[in-house]
């Protein structure tokens, strides 16, 4: 049986900024946005190229044994792209406050792509949920 992970949770306090945000500053494709019941909306995002999309929700209950999150509180997501220079450029051209490209050397972060695997950069959501772009050596379906 295959266990792929498909839709990750991002908790925002304002729908729609995070939509505009998301969908322009971005450019990620809005798959759904949907009130799926009574005071249940859902708003599903996949980044270009990504098998694992992410979803915004309000009014949803929290999952049986789990909390509700704060808004802000997603950290570590990443992104994987195989040029993280024109990626970063593509990002702050639309508006993102983006980092410089990154990578971790014997000093801890370093300006500048690294080896294979260690070129980065970093950015906030609006409501501060953090996300990581990480430079792979090729495409997904060539690894």
């Amino acid at each position: 049986m295959d266990w792929t992970l498909e839709v990750v949770t991002i908790p925002v306090a304002d729908m729609d900024r995070a939509k505009d945000f998301y969908e322009h500053k971005c450019g990620f494709k809005a798959d759904l946005d949907s009130t799926v019941a009574p005071g249940i909306r859902i708003i599903q995002f996949t980044p270009p190229g990504s098998r694992c999309s992410f979803a915004m929700m309000t009014g949803m209950p929290p999952a049986p044994g789990t909390s509700e999150m704060t808004p802000g509180s997603q950290h570590g997501l990443q992104l994987c792209v195989t040029d993280i220079v024109a990626a970063r450029a593509e990002l702050a051209e639309r508006g993102v406050d983006v980092t410089p490209v990154l990578h971790v050397g014997p000093d801890g972060w370093a300006e500048g792509t690294g080896e294979t695997w260690n070129g980065f950069c970093f950015f906030k959501d609006p409501d501060g949920n953090g996300w990581a772009v990480q430079e792979a050596p090729s495409p997904l379906s060539e690894r």
